[in-house]
């Protein structure tokens, strides 16, 4: 979420080589979730600390009736602010006002629609809006949640002091494990600490940047980010995604109105080339049929959800243009030509750059337009306009 004042980063601590190996060799029940990216939505983006239950109840249903829930998405996460204190024995207090019926009743409206619901907490000792955070209150609270139905817990770094970011992870994780119930973590201390080096074994997914900006090309000097940014602070991370562990370059901002449908629609291919959670982060009440479209194009959900698991990688970076490719688990390729500057650009691919040889025929299909676009040999070249990405499947 976003952070108004700018934590001061922990030191990363060495892992030495056996706790390392412990980490990989350790199996626990949790280790099945997330096969694939998280899909969901949640509230931060668009409504900040503006949460209730008729607003998370209502989502739930629009995200069933616009066909989403169809495409594969099932998280809704509540963010920061539902909680306002704690009772005499530790309790989290949930806001009695906005959220009237209480959590479990409202987790038991969404698993009713098929759904799974979500909450925030943080690892310090409070939130990054000042409301209350789990330390020293990890187990209490996730048997809390456990009671509740939670099903996904988005855990934040502000308020953290002194902590070491691994140790405190790894102590939720373990509460969570031992609350009895099978809870998606997902960390988000916003890769202060390079979790990709020690969150395989900890969390499901973990945010490798500071916030994201509903812009297509901005910075914030509290370390938010617009979209190109945060893919360019992606590249290199590539060998430490896979099923049940995944980088995560923040959620959506498809349709929040900072950017155009083109730049949304380069934003949702990027994050599909990514394999990154698609968390939406729009209000799913009132979007439009252009903005639904980009999020249940089942065409670009099939190369996020690919059960390879592969993070596309960048093959090649000409300055305003460049070319991504992602290896998927029927041999094909999904490549993403995106053009980051203002205006119409050629972008081509040519087939050893994906690790085919260069005589190879493919068929190439346009994932939005949805059309084969004809067969190609050794190469293929497409117009891309201004701030937009291309984004085919190459099959053989």
């Amino acid at each position: 979420m976003r952070h108004r004042i700018l934590a001061i980063p922990v030191l990363l601590l060495t892992i030495t080589a056996s706790s390392a190996t412990a980490q990989s060799t350790t199996v626990r029940p949790s280790d099945a979730l997330a096969p694939t990216p998280p899909m969901g939505w949640n509230s931060w983006n668009k409504f900040a600390c503006d949460v209730s239950e008729q607003l998370i109840r209502e989502t739930a249903d629009a995200m069933v009736a616009s066909g989403m829930k169809d495409a594969g998405y099932q998280y809704v996460v509540i963010d920061d602010c539902w909680q306002v204190g704690r009772d005499s024995v530790g309790n989290i207090l949930v806001d009695a006002e906005r959220f009237p019926s209480g959590m479990k009743a409202l987790a038991d409206y969404l698993h009713a629609r098929g759904l799974k619901f979500g909450v925030y907490s943080d690892a310090g000792t409070k939130t990054c809006q000042g409301r209350p955070g789990s330390r020293g209150y990890e187990y209490q609270d996730a048997r809390t949640y456990a009671s509740w139905g939670v099903d996904y817990l988005k855990y934040d770094w502000c308020s953290h002091g002194t902590q070491n970011a691994e140790a405190s992870y790894r102590l939720m994780r373990d509460a969570l494990d031992a609350s009895g119930r099978l809870i998606t973590f997902s960390i988000c201390e916003w890769g202060s600490n390079k979790p990709w080096l020690w969150a395989g074994g900890i969390g499901h997914l973990w945010r490798t940047t500071g916030d994201i900006q509903d812009c297509w090309d901005c910075k914030r000097d509290w370390g938010g980010f617009g979209v190109v940014h945060i893919l360019d602070l992606q590249v290199g991370l590539e060998s430490y995604a896979g099923p049940g562990h995944w980088n995560d370059p923040d959620m959506l901002e498809v349709g929040n109105g900072g950017m155009t449908t083109e730049e949304y629609r380069a934003h949702f291919s990027m994050w599909a080339m990514l394999a990154a959670p698609l968390m939406a982060g729009n209000d799913l009440r009132t979007m439009t049929p252009e903005i639904r479209d980009i999020l249940v194009n089942r065409d670009v959900i099939a190369v996020n959800q690919d059960p390879l698991g592969r993070q596309g990688r960048k093959v090649r970076d000409d300055g305003d243009t460049e070319v991504w490719a992602k290896e998927l688990a029927d041999g094909s390729r999904a490549v993403a030509l995106l053009n980051r500057g203002a205006t119409p650009a050629a972008v081509a691919v040519s087939w050893p750059e994906v690790g085919y040889t260069a005589g190879l025929e493919a068929t190439v299909r346009d994932l939005w337009t949805h059309a084969d676009v004809g067969k190609a040999r050794g190469r293929y070249v497409a117009t891309v306009p201004g701030h937009a990405a291309v984004l085919v499947r190459i099959t053989p």
